[in-house]
C-alpha cells in the first residue's frame, strides 16, 4: 500500500496532537480532516504539515490555533426545525413524566443547538428542572457558547428556523440587539454546564434523559461512531432518547438492535 508524503505527515501530526495534547483524532475520517489541515497549513504559514507539526510540539498556542480548524463548528439555531418539532411533539411529552431532567448535548460547538434546547423547554415549562449538560472538545467554542453572543444578521434565519420549529412566542423576546450583536437571555443558561468533553477519550454522564448529538458523527470513522454510541447507551437512562444529525443514523452499528426509531427521518432514536 502506497502512502503519499502528505498521508505519512498527515499521520504523523495527528499521532504528535495525541501524544502532546491528548486529543484523538486518529478515527477522525480522512478527506475531510486532511482539507482542514492542508487549510490550516496555509493560514498559519507553514510549508508543509511537518514544519506545523513541529510548531504544534512547541508552541501551545499554535495548537489552539490549529483546533479551530480541525473542528469547524458547522451549526445555526433550530437547525433541521422539523427535528425540535419532533422533540416537541414526540419527546416533551415523556420528558413532562420525570420530576427532574438531565439534557446532555455532546458537539455543542459554539452553543446554537444549547440555546435552541433552552428555549425549547422553556416554552414546554420544563427548563426549571432540566440540568443541561453541553459538551464540546474545543474551549474557545465553549467559551463562545457561555457568552451567548450571536452574529445579528443571523437572526432572520434563526427566526425563521424557530417558528418553522414550532416556537410559540417572538424569537425577539429571547435576546437584546447591540453592536451588530445579538446577546441572549443569560436565564437560559442557568442550569446548563458547560464542559470539555471528548467522545474520543472521554466517559459518560450518568442516567440522561435525552441526547442530542447533531452532524458530530460524520466527521467519526467507523470505530470512533462505535465508541460513542456506547457512551451514549450506556449513559442514557431506560427508555431515554438519542437525536442524531440528517446524514447520520445508527441503523449499522452494533449498537442499532439496542434502540429503536421514534421517527426515522428526523433521526429521533430510544433506547429499548
Amino acid at each position: 500500500m502506497h502512502h503519499s508524503d502528505t498521508d505519512i505527515e498527515l499521520r504523523m501530526l495527528i499521532e504528535a496532537i495525541y501524544m502532546k495534547y491528548s486529543y484523538d483524532f486518529r478515527d477522525y475520517t480522512g478527506a475531510s480532516q486532511k482539507r482542514r489541515v492542508l487549510h490550516a497549513m496555509r493560514e498559519m504559514e507553514c510549508d508543509s504539515i511537518s514544519a506545523l507539526q513541529a510548531r504544534i510540539i512547541h508552541e501551545p498556542a499554535a495548537f489552539s490555533q490549529l483546533l479551530q480548524y480541525l473542528t469547524i463548528p458547522v451549526t445555526s439555531m433550530f437547525r433541521d426545525p422539523t427535528y425540535f418539532a419532533a422533540l416537541r411533539e414526540h419527546v416533551v411529552p415523556v420528558l413532562r413524566t420525570y420530576p427532574s431532567l438531565k439534557i446532555w448535548i455532546a458537539g455543542c460547538s459554539t452553543g446554537e443547538e444549547v440555546y435552541s434546547m433552552a428555549i425549547l423547554l422553556k416554552e414546554e415549562g420544563l427548563l426549571e428542572r432540566s440540568m443541561i449538560y453541553a459538551t464540546d472538545i474545543n474551549p474557545q467554542s465553549l467559551d463562545k457558547a457561555r457568552k451567548g453572543v450571536f452574529p445579528l444578521d443571523a437572526m432572520r434565519e434563526y427566526t425563521q428556523n424557530y417558528q418553522a420549529a414550532g416556537g410559540t412566542r417572538s424569537f425577539s423576546d429571547y435576546y437584546t440587539a447591540a453592536y451588530n450583536a445579538a446577546l441572549f437571555d443569560s436565564a437560559l443558561c442557568e442550569n446548563v454546564t458547560f464542559a470539555d468533553h471528548s467522545l474520543a477519550t472521554d466517559a459518560v454522564f450518568a442516567e440522561t434523559h435525552l441526547i442530542s448529538c447533531r452532524n458530530v458523527m460524520i466527521y467519526f470513522k467507523k470505530k470512533l461512531q462505535e465508541r460513542a454510541f456506547g457512551l451514549f447507551h450506556e449513559s442514557l437512562c431506560h427508555r431515554g432518547f438519542l437525536g442524531l444529525g440528517s446524514k447520520e443514523s445508527i441503523d449499522f452499528s452494533a449498537y442499532g438492535p439496542r434502540f429503536e426509531p421514534v421517527l426515522k427521518r428526523e433521526r429521533l432514536f430510544r433506547k429499548r
